[in-house]
């Protein structure tokens, strides 16, 4: 993938600055910023458009204008250059050694993501309605073929507004038609125009099309009803592919026992010692099957760890000590959808045992 000539650059005055692949902020909207490299140093990504010459990309791809000013105003850099399946976009990112100082090298994606022009999607989808040759799932493998080990992703822009339209037409017809007052010739103009448009194809047949071409061939088109639209796809797209690897880097070093920011919010605690409360509702509904409403039962009875271990010092028997709190009502819910039910044995004992063992390899729950 190189990364221009000056052949390229003298076609398209327009485009001189898109020769050049540059660093981008993995933050959208953000600019570069100098730093040291970092897991989000890592994420810095171009994208390359790829069509038949750079200048026609317009004509070419259909809201091809869209997607690179998306891209741009995203602070992600584009560069034009010919490929093997045209209308398609793929990504490739600088390595770690390059952001270091090392030079530029650059590590193709597997993403790609091809733009289907409509006519030309209508087109397969009524083909393969009649049987023909083009079909939808021929033109997806064909593409797979010309660029194996890519994970491929489509997408199309009108479909709507053309069922849309059609439905216009067709109420047009019919209003002709009952001025007329003839059905003979209602039903020779309304044959006359479906042949003419050249497609007989219907809403069902593009559906049933594209669940066959999923199941076929796991690659899933989707449909946009404007070209803005697309190109915010585009941009999440290419934000998506940026953060890939530093999203699986991230789930592979973290520790199970430790709460996400995402799952579980910290609870501020103030010097006056507002918030504890929650930290020890917190810390017992990390026991399995423990919910809400049966935590605030036992924060209730023994609004405190110190509490609840001065009450088992009290107790004559390990076996009471075990029950304390399996008495404890927890209720849910309020007037006529009101329930009552008690902690019970089983959390109680597991409660116990967390409070009073010294063993570090106990486990305190076998079935959880």
């Amino acid at each position: 993938m190189a990364e221009d000539d000056s052949s390229e650059s003298s076609e398209g005055e327009s485009l001189p600055c898109l020769a050049s692949l540059l660093g981008l902020s993995p933050r959208l909207g953000e600019p570069s910023r100098p730093r040291s490299p970092s897991p989000d140093a890592q994420m810095e990504d171009a994208v390359e458009m790829f069509s038949s010459k750079s200048e026609e990309m317009d004509e070419e791809v259909e809201g091809g204008e869209q997607i690179l000013s998306a891209l741009q105003a995203a602070n992600y850099s584009c560069v034009f250059e010919n490929h093997a399946v045209p209308c398609s976009i793929t990504w490739r990112r600088k390595t770690v050694s390059s952001q270091m100082g090392g030079g530029d090298e650059w590590t193709e994606e597997p993403n790609v993501l091809v733009l289907l022009g409509l006519k030309e999607f209508l087109s397969m989808n009524a083909d393969g309605c009649a049987e023909r040759q083009e079909t939808l799932q021929n033109y997806v493998t064909g593409v797979m073929e010309q660029m194996p080990g890519k994970i491929l992703a489509m997408a199309v822009v009108g479909v709507e507004n053309y069922f849309r339209s059609l439905q216009v037409q067709t109420k047009q017809r019919l209003r002709r038609s009952s001025v007329s007052g003839s059905q003979n010739k209602r039903g020779k103009r309304r044959k006359k125009e479906v042949d003419d448009s050249g497609l007989d194809l219907t809403r069902t047949d593009v559906e049933e099309a594209l669940v066959d071409l999923q199941l076929s061939t796991q690659v899933q088109i989707s449909i946009f009803e404007s070209n803005e639209e697309l190109g915010e796809y585009a941009t999440m797209f290419t934000k998506a592919v940026a953060e890939a690897p530093y999203k699986r880097e991230r789930e592979n070093t973290g520790f199970s026992f430790y709460l996400e920011k995402g799952c579980c919010g910290g609870v501020k605690v103030d010097p006056s010692g507002k918030g504890l409360l929650k930290v020890w509702k917190r810390q017992i509904q990390q026991f399995n099957r423990v919910s809400s409403e049966m935590a605030e039962a036992i924060v209730s009875a023994y609004p405190s760890p110190q509490l609840l271990i001065q009450a088992y010092e009290r107790c004559s028997s390990d076996q009471e000590r075990e029950n304390m709190l399996a008495n404890i009502p927890v209720h849910r819910g309020e007037g006529v959808t009101a329930t009552s039910r008690r902690i019970g044995p089983e959390l109680s004992r597991r409660i116990y045992l967390q409070m009073t063992s010294h063993d570090p390899d106990l486990c305190l729950d076998i079935t959880g």
